[in-house]
């Protein structure tokens, strides 16, 4: 019997032992590191995980708050195309006027995140991130008071 109860204990104190898998990146991290072969540790997760890796650490908070706003206007251009192809497109010209200033915006959006990031200020030599943003917010009040006029 305390042949038993010692194997029990071993399997308890082993099994307390190993970490639970947190999520899917670190045992994928696990796996990748402790494995030998070359087809393991090629996979297509592994340049994405790079590439999101090196735009958290260095992408500024600005540009990348430009990118989420970018980001929000690319889906909004996306729900609007997709409702009026399965909807209706009945008021045709909110159609337009909603998607013209997603588009427009977005397009302000990349003028200033080119003009706010700091590795293209030798292509920007008068222009500081300031007046970037300042011309981006005339330039906004314009494009949305041409879309509020064809609205009708």
């Amino acid at each position: 019997m305390p042949a038993k109860r010692a194997a029990s204990n071993s399997a308890a104190t082993s099994a307390s032992a190993i970490p639970p898998r947190a999520s899917s990146a670190t045992a994928t991290t696990t796996t990748t590191t402790t494995s030998t072969s070359p087809a393991s540790s090629s996979s297509t997760a592994s340049p994405l995980q790079t590439l999101g890796r090196s735009y958290v650490d260095a992408t500024p908070t600005r540009l990348k708050l430009i990118d989420a706003f970018m980001t929000f206007l690319v889906i909004s251009g996306i729900i609007q195309f997709v409702y009026c192809f399965l909807v209706s497109d009945f008021p045709f010209n909110s159609f337009v006027a909603g998607f013209a200033s997603t588009v427009g915006q977005f397009v302000l959006l990349a003028a200033l995140r080119i003009q706010a990031n700091e590795s293209n200020a030798s292509d920007f030599p008068k222009s500081s991130p300031e007046r970037a943003f300042g011309d981006f917010l005339f330039s906004s009040i314009v494009l949305h008071f041409f879309v509020v006029n064809f609205l009708g």
